[in-house]
């Protein structure tokens, strides 16, 4: 598998293996930290309808009887087809929450990627990228969307992110 996670890991962990953002849409990730401090893996069982990862690891579920897609992104600087891929997973879990499914969206750690998913999952029902970004913080994290180019693509919306993207200059 790519490499798709950013190394400025002097954050601390998630409190909890996921959380409820709004009714029926939670967001996690492969791991967290529990009380004592100890790195816990975050195992999907059947608690969830539909699981979206944007990172995935062997053994961390969910079952067999839950659909899982999967769209690995990196979390750093996203290309237009990768922005695109994060705009068909908001609108994947948006179709899954008005049906009324319980819908997971993970990462690594279940801050950035996910968030951006999350964020524009609410974006997309109505929100204001502002209110929704801070929504996630509160629910998730106030370390949730660290990742300040993610902030910055939600505050300017996808469609311009993603033109702006096609037009940085390739390596």
């Amino acid at each position: 598998m790519k490499k798709t996670r950013r190394q400025d890991r002097d954050i601390p962990g998630p409190q909890s293996p996921w959380n409820e953002i709004a009714p029926g849409l939670w967001m996690g990730g492969h791991y967290w930290t529990d009380a004592s401090g100890e790195i816990q893996p975050a195992v999907v069982g059947a608690e969830f309808d539909l699981v979206i990862s944007l990172f995935t690891l062997d053994g961390h579920g969910p079952g067999y009887d839950t659909e899982h897609v999967i769209g690995e992104i990196p979390d750093g600087p996203l290309t237009p087809l990768q922005i695109r891929t994060v705009q068909r997973l908001a609108r994947t879990v948006k179709t899954a929450m008005d049906g009324g499914l319980i819908t997971l969206v993970r990462c690594h750690s279940g801050y950035n990627r996910s968030g951006l998913v999350v964020a524009q999952t609410l974006i997309d029902a109505g929100r204001e990228p502002a209110d929704a970004i801070d929504l996630v913080r509160r629910q998730r994290s106030p370390w949730a969307l660290n990742n300040e180019l993610f902030e910055d693509y939600l505050t300017t919306g996808l469609d311009v992110a993603a033109l702006l993207a096609d037009l940085s200059p390739r390596n």
